[in-house]
């Protein structure tokens, strides 16, 4: 609980200090954003932001995850040594943000808003994935748990859908492919939410904040530390995960300070597919996998309003179902003020997180026999 502390509180600090600082040098280096043209109106007096403050977000998390760790050793006592899975989690995340550099530097260094080719980025993020995907399932414990496992979750392994059927080479080689699904997935959807000043920010907050709920709430109930036939879960290292989570959601409140509108810097593509990369770690890590869908579900609808909006389009020769996609430039259009948009789609993020954490939570509940259907 004392790195889960020190961890939120050095993230909101290093943030918060950090951004402006950075936000300065952006501006002498004149790295702005570029604003697409068939978008709102309104959003073109938001040309010339600085943009790639997801550095700062990535950044703050890492010193405040170490600090922490190094803090709660040297003067409580605890563990300073940083565990694999959260090694893991933090690599997914920078791995996906280097990406995402990548492109923002491209967008800024040729002034328009094509940064990577398509296939330059699905290759990159590929490597970053197959490098993760390989590493979470070759790293056992002494007690033989690896980081990641074959099995697809949902608020727990699944015992019956295990990629590997029997044959472990096989069960890499297809969890490989499975988590890059899910990274893309993940980075795709915090990308395509990241186009209003504080939404992606918040609802990104609200689901870390379910994952540091969860990761404590398995932390405490390990199958290596419960009594024999408890229900407990075989996740490998959700004490530092949840340390993680925590330095995450402190570096993105001290991030929304600068971010809310109006802002005066965005995340950009660095810091979106930053964020994709450590949701798609902490769904795998955490054996929660089909749980995600539930928990990032405003993210989910945003990228389904994309996938709608496009394949109607194709199909009915050129209509739309909304007056644009992603789905907050529609309710732009409707008339809905920036603010009004951004706030409704925090509301809409916390009702899943809280559908999602009693779906969790009532899975161990009837686990445990403590409720009956």
């Amino acid at each position: 609980m004392i790195s889960i502390l020190l961890a939120a509180a050095f993230g909101l600090i290093l943030s918060l200090v950090g951004t402006p600082l950075f936000t300065k040098l952006l501006v002498r280096q004149q790295y702005g954003q570029f604003i697409r043209e068939d978008g709102p109106t309104s959003h073109q007096t938001k040309r010339g932001t600085p943009t790639m403050g997801g550095v700062v977000i990535i950044v703050a998390t890492l010193l405040a995850f170490f600090l922490s760790l190094a803090i709660n050793g040297l003067v409580f006592g605890g563990n300073p040594v940083p565990s694999v899975s959260a090694l893991l989690l933090l690599f997914l995340m920078i791995g996906m943000a280097g990406v995402g550099f990548i492109d923002d530097f491209k967008k800024i260094a040729r002034k328009q808003s094509l940064g990577l080719t398509p296939k330059g980025k699905i290759v990159l993020q590929g490597t970053v994935g197959i490098i993760f995907g390989v590493l979470a399932l070759t790293i056992p414990n002494e007690n033989g748990w690896t980081p990641a496992s074959t099995h697809i979750s949902f608020t727990r392994d699944i015992p019956w859908l295990d990629l590997s059927f029997g044959l472990p080479i096989l069960g890499i080689i297809l969890f490989v492919v499975w988590a890059n699904l899910i990274s893309t997935a993940t980075t795709n959807a915090v990308n395509l939410t990241d186009g209003l000043d504080g939404l992606a920010t918040g609802a990104s907050i609200l689901v870390f904040s379910g994952y540091l709920m969860i990761s404590m709430w398995q932390a405490n109930h390990l199958c290596e530390s419960v009594s024999p036939g408890a229900v407990c879960y075989e996740v490998r290292d959700p004490a530092q995960l949840s340390v993680v989570a925590a330095a995450l959601v402190g570096a993105l409140i001290g991030f929304l300070w600068w971010n809310t509108s109006p802002a005066t810097i965005f995340m950009g593509d660095t810091g979106s597919l930053g964020l994709g990369g450590a949701l798609a770690a902490f769904a795998m890590l955490t054996r929660t996998e089909i749980l995600l869908v539930l928990l990032a579900g405003l993210f989910v609808m945003i990228s389904a309003s994309v996938i709608i909006q496009v394949g109607y389009f194709k199909i009915s020769g050129g209509k739309r179902v909304f007056k644009m996609a992603p789905l907050q430039h529609h309710f732009e259009l409707k008339g809905w003020k920036e603010v009004t948009v951004v706030v409704r789609f925090w509301i809409i993020a916390g009702l899943f997180v809280a559908l999602a954490l009693g779906v969790f939570y009532g899975d161990w509940l009837i686990s445990h026999g403590g409720v009956t259907l």
